[in-house]
Formats: structure tokens, C-alpha cells, sequence
């Protein structure tokens, strides 16, 4: 704690550090997080790992993995679900915008709202929603994980890109997963918080994706016109719709197969008949939430809520302690769910799922490796091209020494590297799987 720091009935976990000129009145924070130059946090939460500096945050629930600086504020009662960052400027739900009392923001993993975004309430997101810059004049209901959405002034529209991610910041949304794992600095780790973008939250959001956007009917460019998505009688437009159709389709197929590569390895599995025997018999797709960044089967957290309210759970004990279960049964979870989903995205039961097609779809799994390590090297490469981002060095060799060669690009070399270990781990995989 440092100076000039006022704090009124609150909880500080391990490892936090709260200085210069805070005021927090009525909040937790939990292991390992900041907060810092004047900094307002009032009837809070705030997660693992993450720091609010020079703002003001009211009546929130901030899961793990959160950034926000540079003089942005929560006007009403908000739930962000962690690896999220808010830019400068941003006002996170305008207060006041009916005669009821002020509503609410839900924001799925991986919220990022840009420089001066202002939203208003209620509003919600799936899972890495990234907003363009700009005033939102109504309520926004974003169904569709990895979209950027941006409000086109000039033609009075709501535009959306689904996808957007994949195809144009592969860079930033790799390196985010990687930076939070390397950041969560937890000596306790009570919870078992998931970092993946393709898990089994984003993944069923995909599924229902699929769903909404593989019914809608486009022009020759790719575009659609929805309703439904904003409080208004004005267009909303989606763009590149194909693309984020066969993106989805991919990422879900991708997902399935790492999973069960991974689990293949860790087990040292050695043929095809011992595989099918650890998998999962079930067919249908399991429900999942986003409990505090852990995320758990939804049939297990109405359980924990049928348990709590008969007496079965009595105390606090008890109920850390089923986190604890669930974070242990998460890994076996996690693989009967992306195995599950991969059945379902190609429409095969578990009969069809043979060795021939576990082989080609390992062979797959690495075009899309290779796929995504390319949009990580162009989508950093960028900022080497762009005119505008190097007009203010005199020469490349300038440029080279201050913000490092491309090649040299840490973060580069370890996906590469990645995707090197993987094709041996597949043609190791390949050679035994009869």
C-alpha cells in the first residue's frame, strides 16, 4: 500500500500492490492485482492478475486478466470476463439513458473496447468482441465471438466483421494468450483459469454462430443485413461473411484435433483401439460457463446451486473446494467436449471417426497451424510496412534498433518453433494410429 491511498471495507489478496492517490470503497481484490495513479474502485470485484490505473470503475465484476488505463470509466453495473483491456477514453455504459435505474454490460473473455468507445446500457458480448473507436448511439446485442464491431457514421450503419481476428490481428490475439499465461504471477492457483481463445466457451459460441450468420443471404461481396443486434431501425451490416463461415467451420475442427493430439501426447498413447477407449461415448455437446475466468460445465454449477441451497454445501470450505475438483476434471472435460464438438462440426457419429480420419485430420490441423502462424508474421509485419509507422525513423536500419528486427521477433520464433514440434508430433501420431 502507498501513499496517499484511501481504502473503506475491502479485501486485498496476496501480492496486490495499490498506490498513489487511490480511493476504493466497498471492494476485493483478488491475488496479484494493481491498482494505481488515482484509480477509483467502488462496490468491485477485480481479478487475478489485473490492474485498473487512472480510472473509475462502479458496481462491477471484473474477472481475471484485466488492463484499463488512461482515464476511462464504468458508468453502470458491468460483468467483463476477464483478458480484457479497456483503451483510453472509454466509457463503459452511459448512465441515465432511460427513467428506470441504470442497467448493465456483459462482456465475454476478451473484451476490448477502443479508444474513446462509449456503449450503452444494457449491452452484451460474445467473447472477443474488439469495438472500434467510436460513439455507440444504442444498445448492442453481439451474438458472435472474434468480431470487430464499428459504428459507420458517415452511412448511419452498424458494421460488423465476424472473424475479424483470424483474418487481420492474428498477432495481437496469439500473443494476448501467450502474455496472460506468462503473467499470472498466482501462488495459489485455487482456480484453474483457461487463457485459450479456442475453448469450450468460444468454441459454442462459434456452434451458435454458424447458426445465425450460415442462414443469412449475401450479395456477391459477402455482405448481409441483420436485425436484432442493435436497439435501432437503422441497417447493421455484415461483412465477409463466407470468409468467417469457413474461419468458424476451421477454428472448431482445429480445436477438436488439438485436443486430442495434446491428449495423445500427455498419455503417450501408443494405437488407435487404446485412443477410442479414452474417448468419450457421449455425443451430445456439453454447456459450459465462465465462472470467474475457471470455466465449468453448466450442469455442474446448477448442481453446485441445488447443493448450496439444500445444505449439502455448508461453508466456504466446501465450495472453494469444488472449484478445485472441477479445475482437476477440467482436462478430461475439456477433451470430451472438443471431441464432441468435433463430431458434430462433421456431422459423423463416434463409429465414423477411424484411424484414416484421424489421420487426415491431423494432416489438417497442421495447414491451419501453418495458416495461423502466417497471419501472425503478416499482422506484425505491418507495422514494418506501413508508411505512416515508419515516416518518424530516418532510415530501416534506425527503425531495426529501436522496435527490433522482424526476424528477430521473439514472439515469432516461439510459434514457429511451435509449429515445428507439431509436425513431428503428427507424424509421430501418423505413424502409430492403425
Amino acid at each position: 500500500i502507498g501513499e496517499g491511498c484511501e481504502l473503506v471495507n475491502g479485501i486485498v489478496g496476496y501480492g496486490c500492490r495499490v498506490f498513489y492517490g487511490v480511493k476504493a470503497v466497498r471492494f476485493v481484490l483478488s491475488s496479484h492485482s494493481q491498482l494505481k495513479y488515482g484509480a477509483r474502485l467502488i462496490n468491485s470485484f477485480l481479478g487475478n492478475n489485473s490492474t485498473i490505473s487512472c480510472c473509475e470503475v462502479l458496481n462491477s465484476l471484473i474477472f481475471p486478466a484485466h488492463e484499463q488505463h488512461h482515464n476511462n470509466s464504468f458508468l453502470c453495473a458491468a460483468v467483463v470476463m476477464g483478458q480484457s483491456n479497456m483503451a483510453a477514453g472509454a466509457t463503459i455504459g452511459s448512465n441515465h439513458n432511460s427513467r428506470a435505474a441504470d442497467g448493465e454490460i456483459v462482456a465475454g473473455r476478451g473484451f476490448w473496447p477502443g479508444l474513446c468507445v462509449s456503449l450503452k446500457h444494457n449491452s452484451k458480448f460474445a467473447a472477443f468482441t474488439i469495438i472500434a473507436k467510436g460513439d455507440f448511439p444504442a444498445e448492442l446485442n453481439i451474438p458472435v465471438p472474434f468480431c470487430l464491431v464499428s459504428n459507420d457514421v458517415a452511412k448511419d450503419r452498424l458494421v460488423i466483421i465476424p472473424g475479424y481476428w483470424f483474418m487481420h490481428n492474428m498477432y495481437a490475439l496469439a500473443r494476448n494468450e501467450w502474455k496472460y499465461i506468462t503473467r499470472d504471477r498466482r501462488t495459489e492457483k485455487i482456480q484453474h483459469i483457461e487463457y485459450n481463445y479456442l475453448a469450450p466457451d468460444t468454441i459454442n459460441e462459434l456452434f451458435v454462430a454458424l447458426k445465425i450468420i450460415g442462414k443469412l443471404k449475401c450479395d456477391k461481396d459477402g455482405t448481409a443485413e441483420i436485425t436484432g443486434w442493435e436497439n435501432t431501425k437503422r441497417k447493421t451490416l455484415l461483412t465477409k461473411v463466407p470468409n468467417a463461415i469457413l474461419i468458424f467451420k476451421e477454428l472448431i475442427q482445429y480445436y477438436g484435433i488439438m485436443e486430442i493430439l495434446n491428449h495423445i501426447r500427455q498419455n503417450k498413447i501408443s494405437n488407435f483401439a487404446a485412443l477410442k477407449k479414452t474417448l468419450s461415448a457421449k455425443i451430445q455437446r456439453s454447456e459450459w460457463l465462465n465462472i470467474g475466468g475457471q470455466l465449468i460445465q453448466k450442469t455442474e454449477i446448477e448442481k453446485l446451486k441445488r447443493d448450496i441451497k439444500s445444505g449439502k454445501v455448508k461453508n466456504w470450505v466446501e465450495l472453494h473446494n469444488f472449484y478445485k475438483q472441477q479445475g482437476v476434471a477440467y482436462k478430461t472435460d475439456k477433451l470430451n467436449h472438443a471431441y464432441t464438438s468435433l463430431l458434430e462440426i462433421l456431422g459423423i457419429t463416434p463409429k465414423q471417426f477411424t484411424p484414416i480420419l484421424l489421420k487426415e485430420l491431423l494432416k489438417q490441423a497442421l495447414v491451419t497451424r501453418e495458416w495461423m502462424c502466417k497471419g501472425i508474421f503478416d499482422s506484425r509485419a505491418k507495422d514494418y510496412s506501413n508508411p505512416f509507422r515508419k515516416m518518424i525513423y530516418d532510415t530501416n536500419e534506425e527503425m531495426n534498433k529501436v522496435i527490433g528486427r522482424l526476424e528477430d521477433n521473439s514472439f515469432i520464433q516461439q510459434q514457429l518453433a511451435g509449429l515445428d514440434e507439431m509436425k513431428k508430433q503428427v507424424k509421430a501420431v501418423v505413424k502409430c494410429m492403425k
